[in-house]
């Protein structure tokens, strides 16, 4: 295990993108910065910029507008990036799956590598979610050995 894998697992850098959301997910990432689920003890903080970050936390429906804007983001991400789905309308388009302007689930954009179901997910789902991804680096960069 490498240097930059080692800090990845206990300081994750995360960069939110709403692409269109009903703003649920973007309170329920809030209420996780607050002092009863504190995030951050965790090492995890939320980055403004994406050339910062080490994992995409991706929330709402992909938009047609949005597709063009969602790959140029992943691809000034350094790697390895990681990117985190929360919320229905980022897995399966929720309740605008039929719609004609979210014509794909993120999946289809960009690899992703955890899916937080939920709308919205509670604090406690996402802080899982986080879980499940600290386990895949681990498991990724032990199988590199």
């Amino acid at each position: 295990m490498n240097l930059k894998q080692k800090a990845l697992l206990k300081s994750l850098w995360v960069f939110h993108m709403s692409t269109g959301s009903c703003n649920n997910c973007d309170i329920e990432i809030i209420d996780c910065l607050t002092p009863r689920h504190d995030i951050e003890r965790f090492g995890m903080v939320l980055v403004g910029s994406i050339k910062h970050a080490d994992v995409l936390l991706v929330t709402g429906s992909v938009t047609r507008k949005c597709i063009p804007r969602i790959k140029r983001i992943y691809e000034q991400m350094p790697k390895p990036g990681f990117v985190v789905a929360m919320g229905e309308c980022s897995l399966s388009r929720g309740m605008y799956i039929n719609s004609y302007n979210c014509p794909l689930p993120l999946d289809k954009v960009i690899p992703v590598d955890v899916y937080v179901p939920g709308c919205p997910p509670r604090p406690e789902a996402m802080i899982a979610g986080i879980v499940k991804l600290i386990e895949k680096i681990k498991a990724t960069s032990e199988g590199k050995k």
